[in-house]
């Protein structure tokens, strides 16, 4: 350490908060509430370090500038104050604190005793010691980047196919990705990727944390690290993991090249953001630096401040109702719009940022604020809507420019294929959109964000091929992850030579994508399920960085593949799949056929008896090409083909009936889930013909011409 600072400082502004670089030096702000003295800690590139006293605190944002001090410079803060954790105050100059505001962070967290204020005691006195030999630090950033005209693709929400994916594991063993670029930002910007993902015909990738986050101390005990991400410590920071490039900020540049990349390619990018809690934990916890800068950034427990309150099970939860922790939420998700070009945000355990009071408030601080914001309103707004404390399951519950991942859709949808006793009306109302769950707050189908597997849990490939899970490897006795996964192994848990079993796996796995892809909303995909991906059985990957999580490139199935571009093709021509209105189960232009029909496989419409049936597992549908409501953006009524959609969820083959009352037609099958491929033959039906359809199968009838 330089006892005697060398750098000039000068006042500085307050705001913007964080480290501020103009082209001739830096300003440096940061917030505290119990600071008596914040240091300004800058390090050379030997690791020397040099203590500044910030000179002027204006509404608790301590801030300086120093001139002639550009990117690349590396540092972080010390802050001077009580230290008394059972009135919730941490101040400890031992500990070198990250910037909340930094744009960049450089070099790993080592896990050590001086990380701890009292190793081993964290109600008990203060023990000095100097934490900066085991932390990263926070860099100066150049902000300027040449843009080239980027714009935002703005594809509308209902033409949005959402591909979720890992920066690292999609491309860490692509063959076409040069080895020093994969599992990074730059990989998942070359050509050969982008290739795939508009070949497939994905419209948005979703982003697993990019935040920068560090691993748990629990897990590299156990030679593990933290792959999902969901354990930030800065929200303004590109995690520098994913970067190819060795220049101390240069993840920046590298992210914004990719996002400029696929924005080239019409391809949106949504960040999946962890704003609910930090990766210092509870009260045991290291001080790494919200908690030692302030630690009213965490909710306390109201008789008992030296604890956290805890709604995300990770030991703490950040104070929605605190000022400047909403502005730092605030000024992270514009700086990511606008700053860095994205998309849009899904929001982990959404409902906790709402816990304003102890219930969920659906009306918090948190959203008026998102709502009233001219940046953020216009971009897309995903929320996982719940969160582990009481009440926290809220899907439905979220305001007007929200939609949510459906977490009752995905049940359902799993139900039915596995033969799961279940009302065919709740399948119904998962396949048109959930209105029951949004029509009611004034949202579109769009707000359900359908999806049958996600990061967490298993892959489709696995989802029909285990019905436990096979966590060993993740070093906790399998006793993480969820156990009720409402999977089904067709008969044999893991791998089989079974054929017939095989077939079987294979045509559910088609069962779902078409249900997926038919089904009113926005589908999500998730990274490799189209390729065959395997997790080997484990359904809680979030520490198996490795082949475990990594997408296999070299061993792809094909014909599966093939489908599932051929179905996203198919989607993004018909538009009586992309409704912008729900179905109102009545004509919608005047005399003829309603917009949605639903038939038994009798081809007899459903009675009011046959949608309380728990025991039934199959449904016909009719979607109506002519009974779309909604206009194009030239104001031309917007018509489509016809279809009949017959799902057999039973594991019996039927005879079933194409509905009379759809008159006389002509009807070719495109789609037979019992085969591998489109239906590539020309055999015509008519009204009220008989076709086979296997059991556990989907067909999908087109109308052709009217007799």
């Amino acid at each position: 350490m330089i006892q005697n600072p060398k750098s000039e400082i000068w006042p500085g502004e307050p705001y913007p908060l964080g480290a501020t670089y103009d082209g001739a030096g830096t300003n440096f702000s940061v917030f505290s509430e119990a600071a008596t003295q914040v240091d300004l800690c800058l390090f050379d590139d030997d690791g020397r370090e040099e203590r500044i006293a910030l000179p002027e605190v204006t509404g608790f944002c301590w801030h300086g500038y120093i001139p002639n001090l550009g990117p690349g410079k590396r540092y972080g803060f010390r802050v001077h104050g009580p230290y008394a954790p059972e009135r919730g105050v941490r101040c400890d100059p031992g500990k070198l604190l990250l910037d909340p505001y930094a744009k960049a962070v450089v070099g790993d967290l080592s896990w050590h005793k001086s990380l701890f204020s009292s190793p081993g005691n964290p109600d008990g006195p203060l023990i000095p010691a100097d934490s900066a030999p085991h932390m990263p630090r926070s860099v100066v950033v150049n902000p300027y980047f040449n843009w080239q005209n980027d714009r935002p693709p703005k594809n509308p929400w209902h033409e949005t196919v959402i591909y979720e994916l890992h920066v690292k594991g999609f491309t860490r063993l692509h063959p076409e990705v040069p080895e020093r670029l994969r599992g990074t930002y730059a990989g998942l910007a070359h050509p050969a990727v982008i290739d795939h993902l508009t070949d497939l015909g994905i419209t948005a990738v979703e982003l697993l944390p990019v935040h920068h986050f560090v691993s748990e101390h629990a897990l590299t005990g156990r030679g593990l690290n933290n792959y999902w991400g969901y354990n930030s410590i800065s929200y303004f920071a590109p995690h520098a993991g994913y970067a190819s490039s060795a220049v101390p900020g240069g993840q920046v540049q590298e992210f914004k090249q990719m996002v400029r990349m696929l924005h080239e390619a019409g391809i949106e990018i949504i960040l999946d953001v962890v704003y609910n809690h930090t990766a210092e934990g509870d009260h045991r916890g290291p001080t790494l630096c919200f908690r030692g800068l302030d630690n009213n950034y965490y909710r306390l427990a109201p008789n008992q401040p030296g604890r956290y309150v805890d709604y995300t099970g990770c030991g703490n939860s950040l104070n929605m109702r605190h000022p400047h922790v909403l502005q730092l939420i605030m000024d992270s998700l514009r700086y990511w719009v606008l700053e860095m070009h994205v998309d849009g945000f899904r929001f982990d355990l959404a409902a906790a940022l709402a816990r304003e009071l102890h219930a969920v408030d659906r009306l918090s601080a948190f959203f008026d604020l998102i709502h009233q914001d001219p940046v953020l309103q216009q971009v897309k707004l995903i929320a996982e809507p719940w969160d582990v404390g009481e009440g926290g399951y809220q899907v439905g519950n979220f305001p007007p420019l929200w939609s949510e991942w459906n977490g009752k859709y995905r049940d359902t949808v799993r139900d039915f294929w596995r033969g799961q006793d279940q009302t065919i009306a709740e399948l119904a109302y998962r396949f048109t959109g959930s209105s029951d769950l949004y029509e009611t707050t004034g949202r579109r189908p769009y707000a359900s964000i359908n999806f049958v597997t996600a990061h967490d849990g298993f892959t489709l490939r696995d989802l029909v091929s285990y019905n436990h899970k096979h966590n060993d490897a993740n070093g906790e006795g399998n006793r993480d992850g969820e156990s009720h996964n409402r999977s089904w192994n067709c008969g044999v848990e893991g791998p089989t030579d079974d054929p017939a079993i095989l077939a079987l796996r294979a045509r559910q796995q088609r069962n779902f994508l078409v249900t997926l892809i038919f089904s009113q909303g926005v589908p999500m995909l998730v990274a490799g399920d189209e390729l065959g991906r395997t997790q080997g059985g484990n359904n809680n990957a979030y520490c198996q960085d490795n082949e475990v999580s990594w997408i296999d490139w070299a061993h792809i199935d094909h014909d599966l593949l093939a489908f599932v571009t051929d179905l996203i093709a198919f989607r993004e021509t018909h538009p009586v799949l992309q409704r912008r209105r729900w179905f109102q189960g009545q004509p919608i232009r005047g005399k003829g056929l309603e917009d949605i029909g639903w038939f038994r496989p009798d081809g007899d419409e459903m009675s009011d008896n046959d949608w309380k049936v728990t025991f039934a597992k199959a449904l016909g549908i009719f979607l109506n090409g002519d009974g779309i409501p909604s206009l194009d953006r030239r104001g031309h009524r917007v018509k489509d083909d016809s279809f009949y959609i017959f799902l057999n969820g039973h594991y019996a083959d039927m005879d079933v009936t194409i509905p009379p009352v759809l008159g006389a037609a002509a009807w070719v099958r495109i789609i037979d889930t019992s085969e591998p491929v489109f239906v590539k033959d020309q055999i015509t039906y008519h009204t009220g013909d008989k076709i086979r359809a296997m059991g556990r199968s989907v067909l999908v009838l087109r109308r052709v011409a009217t007799e």
